[in-house]
């Protein structure tokens, strides 16, 4: 029985659909996180997330930003909360577990961890150099001309914007991880990372202000985490903060992961390597 990670699988290309159509549990009772980006149109992610279900004992979503994009050739024509809340009851149908539900025990080898999915999306408070608060934080981004598709597509409705959204989701989620059994340790999964320190190594570093919020820095030792599963930044490797590991999962676009001398694969998170 092992706890099973990706992020990222983009399966609107051709390259990433088919890995998916190939993707196997190890053993019958194999749980796997999906953190995140699975596609840009509800199709595709009701797709791949039902064939995920289907051959996984336990599939664990946690949206990321590019579920909640608003896309013109997208059948489904919801935004922001509505369209969230209609992708958690599109799981619900599939049994697979949201950042809405209770958060289910992984009962493994290594002892039981709850399983927590979480969407915390961002606030802009990652800001980048030479910033004194978020607002110059994006007119530098403009000005650099990096700026995240979301500012586009990603709308925040009922909330004014996407960092009143954050906050709130924010408030919700240190409630419902504060309720949780205290006497088990977690695994956090999120499509952002919850840290900053991931981010440093991004090419272009005043993107970090789509990554996540300084909200969330000590969540992995606050709330008793053995690993931190993430996605978005496409740069997958396992790091430590504070003696907890950060696993970044993501398989991403096709002409990021096709010229890595290893083929693609799930990350193990339970039982740990070695």
């Amino acid at each position: 029985m092992q706890l099973l990670a990706i992020s990222d699988l983009h399966v609107s290309y051709r390259e990433n659909r088919a890995f998916v159509e190939a993707l196997r549990p190890r053993s019958a009772a194999d749980w796997l996180l999906v953190a995140g980006d699975v596609a840009d149109l509800i199709p595709d992610i009701e797709w791949a997330l039902r064939l995920l279900a289907s051959r996984f004992a336990t599939v664990v979503w946690a949206p990321g930003n590019h579920e909640l994009w608003s896309r013109n050739a997208d059948p489904v024509r919801l935004r922001g909360e509505q369209r969230y809340q209609h992708l958690v009851r599109i799981c619900r149908d599939l049994g697979v577990h949201t950042p809405e539900d209770p958060y289910p025990v992984f009962d493994g080898e290594s002892g039981p961890v709850t399983v927590a999915p979480l969407f915390t999306l961002y606030d802009y408070s990652w800001l980048p150099e030479g910033a004194a608060d978020p607002a110059e934080g994006l007119a530098l981004a403009y000005r650099s001309g990096v700026v995240c598709t979301d500012e586009q597509l990603l709308h925040p409705d009922p909330y004014p914007d996407r960092a009143a959204w954050c906050r709130a989701r924010l408030a919700y989620t240190e409630q419902r991880l504060a309720a949780r059994d205290p006497a088990l340790p977690t695994v956090l999964v999120n499509h952002h990372p919850l840290t900053r320190q991931p981010t440093r190594i991004l090419r272009y570093p005043v993107f970090a202000q789509w990554c996540g919020s300084t909200g969330t820095a000590d969540w992995h030792t606050r709330f008793n985490a053995v690993a931190v599963v993430y996605g978005h930044l496409h740069i997958p490797r396992t790091t430590w903060y504070d003696g907890v590991r950060f696993e970044e999962v993501s398989l991403g676009y096709p002409r990021e992961w096709q010229p890595r001398p290893a083929p693609p694969a799930v990350r193990l998170i339970l039982p740990p390597a070695g």
